[in-house]
C-alpha cells in the first residue's frame, strides 16, 4: 500500500499539503493526521485519493504508539510524510505560560522527530519528507523565541536526516517560508508584541515552490527573493545586529 502521511493536516499548512499532494498524484491513502476528527473527515469529501482519518494529539506521547501499530499492522510503503504540526506563540519569555512554551517544543521538534523516527522504516527508495521549518529557522528571534529556537531545530535535524537517508534515496527538505496567512496567528497572536509583517505569502504558493524545489533535488525551499536574501545575508551578519534590526522594526 502505497501513501502519504501528513500531519498538522486539520487547518493551515497540512490541510493545504493534503490538497496539493492530493491533485499532484496518486495514492492508495491519505493518512491525515491531527486532534481535530470532524475537520479531517471533511477531508474525505474533497479528495479525489481514500482519506484515512487519524485522529492523535500529538502533544501525547501514547499517539506515537498508535501510530507505530498503525504501521506495523499495515506495513505500508510512505511515498510522502509531511511533518506540518505546530505552533507559536509572540510575546515575552518570562511573561507567556511555561506549558505553553514547552508545548511549542515537545511539538514542533519532538513530534516532528517522533514522526520522522517511526516513518523511516517504511519510507521507500524515492520518498520524500517535507518538516515545516520557518523563516525563524534561520536566526535568534526575541518575542518569538522559544518557536524560533524549536524551527532552527527542524533545519538541524532536517538536513542531517536528510544526509543520513541520502544512500536509500530518500529527499528530506526544510519548508522555511515567512508569514503566511493561515490560522497559526489565531493562536499566536494575542496581544500587539510583534507589530511588523513586511509580507504575507498564500500557503498555497509556499507549497507549491517546496513541490518544485523537491524535484529540483533541494534540502531547502524558501519562497520570495527577500526571504531567501534575507536567509543568504543573516548568516554573515553578526547576531547581535540581526536581532536589534528585528527589535527595531517591532518598536523595541
Amino acid at each position: 500500500m502505497r501513501i502519504a502521511v501528513i500531519t498538522g493536516a486539520s487547518s493551515g499548512m497540512g490541510r493545504e499539503f493534503v490538497y496539493a499532494l492530493d491533485r499532484e498524484e496518486r495514492f492508495d491513502e491519505i493518512w491525515v493526521i491531527a486532534r481535530r476528527e470532524q475537520r479531517l473527515e471533511e477531508l474525505r469529501e474533497k479528495c479525489r485519493n481514500p482519506v484515512r482519518p487519524v485522529p492523535l494529539d500529538l502533544l501525547k506521547r501514547e499517539s506515537y504508539e498508535v501510530y507505530r501499530r498503525m504501521l506495523e499492522q499495515e506495513k505500508p510503503e510512505i511515498a510522502v510524510l509531511v511533518n506540518a504540526a505546530g505552533f507559536g506563540l509572540f510575546g515575552t519569555f518570562s511573561e507567556m505560560d511555561l506549558n505553553e512554551q514547552l508545548d511549542i517544543i515537545d511539538l514542533n521538534a519532538g513530534g516532528l522527530t517522533a514522526m520522522c523516527y517511526l516513518s523511516v522504516p517504511y519510507l521507500a527508495a524515492g520518498a520524500r519528507v517535507y518538516n515545516m521549518g520557518s523563516m525563524s529557522s534561520w536566526q535568534p528571534v526575541p518575542y518569538i523565541n522559544v518557536y524560533g529556537a524549536s524551527k532552527a531545530y527542524v533545519l538541524s535535524f532536517s538536513r542531517a536526516l536528510g544526509q543520513e537517508l541520502k544512500g536509500r534515496s530518500v529527499r528530506v527538505m526544510a519548508v522555511c517560508p515567512g508569514w503566511i496567512t493561515t490560522e497559526f496567528f489565531d493562536r499566536a497572536v494575542h496581544d500587539d508584541t510583534i507589530r511588523y509583517y513586511n509580507r504575507f505569502y498564500p500557503p498555497e504558493q509556499v507549497i507549491e515552490k517546496a513541490l518544485r524545489d523537491m524535484k529540483k533535488g533541494k534540502t531547502v525551499s524558501i519562497l520570495g527573493l527577500p526571504e531567501q536574501a534575507q536567509a543568504a545575508m543573516v548568516k554573515h551578519l553578526p547576531v547581535k545586529f540581526v536581532m536589534d534590526t528585528w527589535c527595531r522594526q517591532q518598536g523595541k
